[in-house]
């Protein structure tokens, strides 16, 4: 087959699978985990129809935070913004960064340090799995939020749940609904 033929097969199967009617209550609850996780609904409907799953940790790198030396903090307004998520805020360093330190700042419940740059596919998907396992999450219950593509690669090669520009996520941008 194809890759036209493969295409428009995939755009009729999302078209029909995201125009499914839902009960007005699911939508409602749905609407409301999307507020408790400061995202936009169809960004949350999005990953819940994708994964089947509802999101339970967000892991963010130390560039989404804004954060790119030792002793630079997280801001109050990032800081806040991460309270108020319904979900386990995890941390991954760039590399020179302490995890432990600048996940303490975030309440981070686990603190790493991720792949550097350059790092490979299959190196990045082992270390991604390696530190779900230890963490006892399904990689597709977390969302990352980051900046590069270098995470956004990480994201993939971990099969996390989908991934959320830190600029976007932090201006606020996710809560509209």
């Amino acid at each position: 087959m194809g890759s036209s033929f493969r295409a428009h097969c995939w755009s009729v199967a999302r078209r029909e699978l995201l125009g499914a009617r839902l009960p007005i209550e699911v939508v409602r609850l749905q609407v409301n985990r999307a507020k408790a996780l400061g995202l936009e609904y169809k960004t949350y409907a999005g990953v819940r129809a994708t994964t089947g799953r509802d999101l339970v940790a967000f892991l963010y790198s130390s560039n989404a935070l804004g954060v790119f030396r030792m002793t630079q903090p997280v801001d109050a307004a990032t800081r806040d913004r991460i309270a108020l998520v319904a979900a386990s805020p995890h941390l991954g360093c760039s590399p020179g960064l302490a995890p432990d330190a600048l996940g303490a700042q975030i309440g981070a419940v686990s603190a790493r340090a991720l792949a550097p740059f350059g790092t490979s596919w299959s190196a990045m998907r082992d270390e991604m799995k390696g530190w779900l396992r230890a963490q006892g999450l399904p990689g597709d219950a977390v969302l990352m939020i980051g900046e590069t593509e270098h995470e956004r690669e990480m994201m993939t090669a971990g099969g996390l749940a989908g991934f959320i520009p830190g600029q976007r996520f932090f201006a606020g941008v996710a809560d509209a609904i």
